[in-house]
Formats: C-alpha cells, structure tokens, sequence
C-alpha cells in the first residue's frame, strides 16, 4: 500500500485550510465591527453617561445640577435662618419684660424697634392696638404670627420644590435615553444590538438614580426644617402673650373706679 498523498491531493488541502482560515478572519473581522458601537460606547465614561448621544439629554443633567445647587443653597439658607437666636433673641424679650414691668410701654416699643426680628414684629403688632382692648391685641397677635410664619415657609418651601423637581428631570432624562436608545437599534446588527440597548438604557437610567439622590435628602430636609420653624414660631407667638399680659392687668386697672 502506498502512503504517500499524491502533489495533487496536497494541493487540495492547503487550499481547504487557506479557504477555512479566511472564513474564520472574516467572521471575527464582522464580530468586531458589529461590536465596535457598543464598545465606543462603553468608552465614553462619564461623556457618554451626561451626554448620551443627545443635547437633550446634557440640558436634562444641567437642570439636574441647578436643582441640586438650589436645594444646597436652600438648606445653607435655612440653617442660618431658622435659629432660636434670630427668631427669639434673649435680649429683646428680657428688655421687653422689664420695660412693661416697669409700665413704660415706649422703652419696650424703642427695644422692638432698636431689634428688628420676628418676635420684634408681632409684639409691636400688639402695641399698635393696645387702645383697642385685650382682645384685639390677641388677635392682631395671632395675624402677625401667622404673617411671619408665612415668611418664614415661603423661604423653606423652595427646598420641597426642588426635591418634587429632581425626579421628574431624572425620569425626564430616563425617557429621553429610552427613545434614543430604541432608535439606535436601526443601526447595530447581531450581537451589537444587545450590548448597545443594555448601554443606552444604564445611561438613560442614571438620571433617574441621581434625580433620587438629590430629592430624597430634599425632603427629608424640607420636613425637619419645617417643623423646626413651625415649633419657633409657636414659641413666638406664646411668649409675646406672656410679655403682654401684663397690659390686661393694666386695662383693669384702669376701668377699676
């Protein structure tokens, strides 16, 4: 028996395996430009998270960014504002106590005046009415407190509104990235289209992540603060009935014959 292949035999395989090599090129050579968006894409970092393919996408995180320097602001404002010692400062309500004490009501008006707060505004809203009697400087007491708590809100209620804001931008963005991410499918092929809708829709939803992360500190923020101002102004509002209760001795005094 003869072993030995023939030249022609030879040949034959030599050019079977160059045929198979050049398939097998080919195919990895199409594997790689299938994969070549999705691997741009995961490149990108933090470009391509903001960005997204879209300058709708990019306005969205802006707005997200605004939001959250607005709620920073806010809480730094509310921090300095809502303080026991701006809203009820010692000096102004012992200087009140001892002027009507004394039953020198321009002294406790000159303290209220020289010390401008709100216990200052609400207590000077009962001198105003101290000839109309007991009852009405309660009442314009009570208007003043309200008014001033009123202000105080107004400050604090744009800490509720930026934490209401910060999810509808990051769902905002999160269907942004939806669309862009169904209309790219057009151009990816095979096993691209997989990798590349996977890519475009952790893109889209990081908005939606961070939308979170600023509005739940928000709220929690707008809750105690608001509590806080709410306790202070009641507070206010019960030691100025203290300070002038002494003109109600005052106006029995005065009808006594």
């Amino acid at each position: 028996m003869n072993l030995r292949s023939s030249p022609t035999t030879r040949a034959a395989g030599l050019a079977g395996l160059w045929l198979c090599t050049a398939a097998w090129a080919q195919e990895a050579a199409e594997a790689a430009a299938e994969s070549a968006p999705a691997a741009a894409a995961a490149s990108g970092g933090f470009w391509a998270i903001v960005y997204g393919g879209s300058a709708v996408n990019l306005i969205v995180w802006l707005l997200i960014a605004l939001t959250s320097f607005a709620a920073l602001w806010v809480i730094i404002d509310a921090i300095v504002s809502v303080k026991r010692e701006k809203l009820l400062p010692g000096h102004v309500i012992q200087g009140v106590r001892t002027a009507l004490t004394a039953g020198d009501l321009g002294a406790a008006l000159e303290s209220c005046e020289a010390n401008p707060s709100p216990i200052s505004r609400i207590l000077m809203a009962g001198f105003s009415n101290i000839s109309e009697g007991y009852e009405v400087i309660q009442e314009s007491v009570a208007s003043s407190a309200e008014m001033e708590s009123e202000k105080l809100m107004q400050r604090v209620n744009y800490l509720n509104v930026c934490g209401q804001i910060a999810p509808m931008l990051g769902l905002l963005g999160t269907v942004v990235g939806m669309v862009l991410a169904f209309g790219n499918l057009a151009s990816a092929t095979g096993a691209a289209k997989a990798r590349l809708l996977a890519q475009n829709i952790s893109t889209a939803l990081w908005t939606t992540v961070v939308g979170l992360l600023i509005s739940v500190p928000c709220l929690i923020a707008f809750t105690l603060i608001k509590n806080h101002a709410t306790r202070l102004i009641l507070e206010s509002e019960a030691t100025v009935l203290d300070l002038i209760k002494v003109l109600r001795n005052a106006e029995v005094e005065d009808e006594a014959p």
